[in-house]
């Protein structure tokens, strides 16, 4: 008989303009994961946050272990053994992994840090989860998976009763999702119990003992693992179904070439790189982590340097030394980190929306609020569906998803020929993404060319005509859409150091 651990009975919560939750209410049972999952804006972060003290509730009750507890701050929850993992990272990058992870509880010796005690601390906690890093290395220098797992020892490192993770796969590589998945199981079988929010359907199957859906702030329903069915949870989730689109013909990328990129290497990982993108195609880049699919996209927009090689813009060759380099010449870059290079997030959202292209939307004055900045950023949160009260709202008050759906937004308003599309849908859910699966090809339709870089192979295969896998920065192997499957995407992305085998077909 399962053992209640967590009860939450008629949450509610509201912000300016916003109810946020609406009466919502779930338990979960020792040793148990229940994944948490709706479409951005459901509620799911808002709801955790209350959970970890960081918003107070505005009604409803939390029982932990059968008492009711009141939870009004972050060190509360961590004394009452609810750890959160939050889909943003909260590292401080001039730090250690070991002072990151335990920040404020290093072992000290008078006013002094004892820094081998707190080191060989960190050794034993990452090698009881299994994790390969070295607790002496400085955050700053880690990739965004790897800060990934050190926001995972950190939040075990409490020994917590209860574990939230928000979206805790979203920039780990296969191996590493396994990694956590184990570590999981090793949590379940100590009785701890996970809350687990994920937009990857895939997921639920494998690591979920229950799900709760909620829509728009509202508890929808429960499923137990026998009843799981991925259509039916989507359907709860979105309030319609959702059809699976067709892949599409590579016989779309037959139109001229726009962006020609010949042996582009750089000092640290790019070997050689020379491939093609045409007029209205959807160029995909698929690979494991540290590929260099995002190397090659920052070396073409001139964020980081080349040692070599070439790029060419509608056949003529042009010299992109910085980003704004690349934007005067008609390429828009999405970044996969939108806080840090894709947004102002003091600024309210039709700022944001208009920051790749002020000068046609300023008035005399220097000022973007003209009418017509105005009206094109609310078609852009209409056609997009961005979740805010207004395009004067705040853009850090948004969803991490609603956030990304504003960068996608800065670059259509910028109306570049070529986009690059760096993780587009990291962090968003089922239903916005077939949105933004739209989008994407309704521009291709219109003669806009997309490189997409995608980490999720469905993704890759649905919205490709052509595909380019990657490993270790150089290019393995250029698919057609209909030549290509999981397996063949992953059979190149996995020849490390082996000979080229570039076709520009």
């Amino acid at each position: 008989m399962p053992t209640q651990l967590l009860a939450v009975h008629g949450i509610s919560k509201s912000f300016p303009g916003v109810q946020a939750l609406k009466d919502v209410q779930f338990e979960l049972n020792r040793g148990e994961v229940l994944a948490l999952v709706g479409e951005n804006g459901a509620g799911k972060s808002s709801l955790m946050k209350i959970l970890s003290g960081i918003y107070t509730k505005d009604a409803g009750s939390i029982s932990l272990e059968g008492a009711e507890v009141d939870i009004d701050s972050p060190k509360t929850a961590q004394t009452l053994g609810i750890s959160i993992i939050h889909q943003e990272m909260n590292l401080m990058p001039h730090l250690t992994i070991a002072q990151n992870i335990y920040i404020g509880r290093e072992p000290r010796g008078g006013v002094f840090l004892r820094e081998r005690a707190l080191n060989r601390k960190a050794t034993e906690l990452l090698q009881r989860l299994g994790i390969a890093l070295d607790p002496r290395e400085v955050v700053g220098n880690l990739t965004v998976a790897k800060q990934q797992m050190v926001e995972i020892a950190k939040a075990l490192s409490f020994d917590a009763k209860v574990l939230i993770m928000d979206e805790p796969t979203s920039a780990l590589t296969e191996s590493e999702t396994e990694t956590l998945f184990r570590l999981i199981e090793g949590l379940k079988q100590r009785g701890t119990g996970v809350i687990y929010i994920s937009h990857r359907m895939e997921e639920l199957r494998r690591i979920a003992d229950r799900v709760t859906v909620l829509r728009d702030g509202q508890y929808i329903g429960s499923l137990e693992k026998h009843e799981l069915d991925i259509t039916r949870v989507i359907d709860m989730m979105v309030g319609r179904h959702l059809e699976e689109g067709a892949r599409p013909s590579s016989d779309r990328h037959r139109g001229d070439v726009v962006l020609r990129v010949q042996g582009l290497s750089t000092r640290h990982l790019l070997d050689d790189v020379s491939f093609e993108l045409r007029r209205g195609e959807i160029l995909g880049f698929a690979g494991l982590m540290g590929a260099g699919r995002t190397e090659v996209a920052r070396a073409i927009i001139g964020a980081d340097p080349i040692d070599s090689g070439t790029v060419e813009i509608n056949g003529k060759q042009v010299r992109i030394s910085q980003p704004s380099d690349a934007v005067r010449h008609g390429v828009g870059y999405l970044s996969e980190d939108r806080k840090l290079l894709g947004l102002l997030l003091e600024q309210d959202v039709n700022s944001n929306i208009l920051l790749a292209s002020l000068r046609d939307y300023t008035d005399a004055l220097g000022f973007v609020h003209t009418p017509k900045g105005k009206q094109k950023s609310r078609e852009y949160v209409k056609s997009l569906r961005i979740k805010t009260p207004s395009i004067a709202a705040t853009t850090k008050n948004l969803s991490g998803g609603n956030q990304q759906k504003v960068v996608i937004a800065k670059w259509l308003a910028r109306d570049c020929d070529i986009l690059i599309f760096d993780e587009p849908t990291r962090g968003i859910d089922v239903g916005a993404k077939e949105e933004i699966y739209r989008l994407l090809n309704d521009l291709v339709a219109q003669g806009k060319s997309i490189i997409m870089i995608s980490s999720e192979l469905p993704e890759v295969l649905r919205l490709s005509h052509r595909i380019v896998v990657m490993a270790n920065g150089r290019i393995t192997g250029v698919l057609e859409n209909e030549d290509a499957s999981q397996a063949k995407i992953m059979d190149h992305a996995t020849r490390m150091g082996v000979e080229k085998e570039y076709s520009s077909r």
